[in-house]
C-alpha cells in the first residue's frame, strides 16, 4: 500500500477506492448467483462452498475498508435491489448499532428488498444475530417480527414462546413466517395452532400451516389441505405436490398423479411428480418422454431422482437438439427475457439411458420408493446432503424430516461452513 504525499491508498496497483467498489459489485453479483444456486440442480456442495467463500471474501474486503466501505455500500442502496440490502445488512448486523434499524425503515417502503435483509440475518454469525433477533421479535412492527422469526428459523434456533405469540398474530406477514418456522424448527407442540390455521380463507396461511403440519407428522388434515394445493394450478402447486408425493405411499402417489391429467402442463407435472414418487416402474415411460425436446431434461431429472444415474460418469448426456430454441430471442421487441427453468439441466441421450436402464433395472423393485438410486433411509439422506447437488439436497432434507417428525429441517440454504458443521454432528 502507498499512502505518501500525492498518492491515494493503493493495493496491487489499484487505488483503494477502486478495490472497495469492486468488492461491492462482486458481492452483489455473487449474492444474486447464490440466490439461484440454493435450489439449483447443477451446484455440488463444493461448488456451493466455493461460491460462499468468494462472497465472504468480498464482504470481508468491505468490512476491512471500514467507513469507506460502508459509505459505498450505503450509496448502493439507492439501486433498491435485495442484493445491495444483503451486503449492507451483514455489515450493519456486525456493527451492532442502529444501522440495521435504518435499513428496516427503508425496507418498509420497498418490500422487494426484504429478502436481502432476511438473507443477511441468515448469513451473519448467530453471536451477532441472537440479540437483534430477540429485539426484533419483541417489537410491535410487523416487518421486524417477520425478520425476527425468520432469523431464528434460518439459524434453526428455537425462539420459545415467541413462536406461539407470532402464530397468534393478526398480521399476516409475521404469522405466515411463523407457520413456516414451526415446520423448519420441528415444533410439534404447536400442532393445534397449525390445524386451526387450516380452516382459514387465506391461501398462504393454509399452505404454510399444511406444509409444516406435514413435516411435523400430520397425515390427516394437513395432508388433505396440501393435496388441495397440489391439485390446483397456482404458485404453490409444485411445492405442495412435492411434499405430498414424498409423504404418501407409492400407490396413493400414482392415484394423485392420475388426477392431474386434465390440468395445464399435465404431462410435465406427471414427469416431475414421478421423480418425487420414486417408483422405478415409471422409468421406461420417463425415457420415452426424453424423445420430446420440451420434456427431455425434466424427464432426465426425474430419472436421476429415482435411479441415481450419474450423467457424467456414465456419459449419458447429449448435445442439444439441432434447431431447438428456448429462452430470450435476439429480437429487441421480444418482451420475454426470462431464462427457461430447465436451462441448467443436462440434455439426455435417451438411447444411452435406455441401455443404462436395461443393464441396471434388476437393482430396482417395482412399486418400491427410491431416491437417488437407493431406498430412503436416514443414512442415505445424509449421504445425499454431503454429496448431492443442491436440488437433490433439498429433497434429502425433506425426506429426513418426513422420516422422523419433529426433526428440524436441514438448512440447505445456510452458509456452506455452517451446513458442514451440522453435517459433522449427523
Amino acid at each position: 500500500m502507498n499512502n505518501g504525499p500525492g498518492y491515494t491508498l493503493q493495493e496491487n496497483g489499484k487505488p483503494l477506492s477502486v478495490l472497495v467498489e469492486e468488492h461491492a459489485e462482486e458481492a452483489s453479483f455473487l449474492w444474486l448467483q447464490r440466490a439461484f444456486a440454493v435450489s439449483a440442480l447443477n451446484y455440488s456442495p463444493k461448488q456451493f462452498a466455493d461460491l460462499d467463500e468468494r462472497l465472504a471474501a468480498h464482504i470481508d474486503g468491505l468490512r476491512v475498508a471500514g467507513d469507506e466501505g460502508w459509505k459505498l455500500v450505503e450509496a448502493a442502496l439507492d439501486n433498491e435491489g435485495p442484493e445491495d440490502f444483503f451486503i449492507a445488512g451483514v455489515l450493519a448486523i456486525e456493527a451492532q448499532d442502529d444501522k440495521f434499524d435504518a435499513l428496516i425503515a427503508r425496507a418498509k417502503e420497498l418490500p422487494e428488498v426484504t429478502p436481502g435483509l432476511m438473507s443477511a440475518l441468515g448469513w451473519a454469525s448467530w453471536k451477532f444475530v441472537e440479540g437483534r433477533a430477540k429485539s426484533l421479535l419483541d417489537n410491535a412492527s410487523p416487518l421486524k417480527q417477520k425478520l425476527g422469526i425468520a432469523a431464528y428459523a434460518m439459524h434453526r434456533q428455537d425462539p420459545g414462546p415467541a413462536l406461539e405469540r407470532c402464530l397468534a398474530s393478526n398480521v399476516d406477514s409475521a404469522r405466515i413466517r411463523a407457520l413456516r418456522a414451526a415446520g423448519e424448527l420441528g415444533r410439534k407442540d404447536v400442532m393445534p395452532q397449525l390445524k386451526a390455521a387450516l380452516t382459514e380463507a387465506k391461501p398462504e396461511v393454509r399452505f404454510w400451516a399444511a406444509w409444516s403440519g406435514m413435516l411435523l407428522g400430520d397425515r390427516g388434515v394437513s395432508l388433505d389441505a396440501l393435496t388441495g394445493f397440489a391439485l390446483k394450478t397456482g404458485s404453490r402447486q409444485l411445492q405442495a405436490m412435492q411434499l405430498v408425493l414424498m409423504a404418501m405411499d407409492v400407490k396413493a402417489g400414482h392415484q394423485l398423479i392420475d388426477q392431474i391429467a386434465n390440468m395445464p402442463d399435465a404431462i410435465r407435472l406427471k414427469i416431475i411428480g414421478s421423480g418425487f414418487i420414486g417408483d422405478p416402474d415409471n422409468v421406461p415411460w420417463l425415457i420415452e418422454q426424453m424423445a420430446q425436446p420440451s420434456l427431455a431434461r425434466v424427464a432426465a431429472e426425474a430419472f436421476v431422482n429415482i435411479t441415481g444415474a450419474d450423467f457424467n460418469l456414465d456419459q449419458l448426456e447429449a448435445m442439444p437438439p439441432e434447431g431447438f430454441e428456448e429462452g430470450p430471442s435476439e429480437d429487441p421487441d421480444d418482451e420475454n427475457v426470462e431464462l427457461p427453468e430447465d436451462v441448467a439441466l443436462p440434455w439426455p441421450d435417451h438411447e444411452k439411458l435406455r441401455q443404462w436402464w436395461t443393464a441396471n433395472q434388476n437393482r430396482f423393485q417395482a412399486g418400491k420408493r427410491y431416491f437417488i438410486g437407493k431406498p430412503i433411509t436416514r443414512e442415505h439422506c445424509i449421504h445425499v446432503l454431503k454429496e448431492g447437488f443442491q436440488r437433490q439436497r433439498v429433497l434429502a432434507s425433506l425426506h429426513l424430516s418426513l422420516l422422523q417428525s419433529g426433526t428440524p429441517l436441514f438448512p440447505t440454504s445456510a452458509p456452506a461452513w455452517r451446513q458442514q458443521r451440522i453435517l459433522e454432528t449427523l
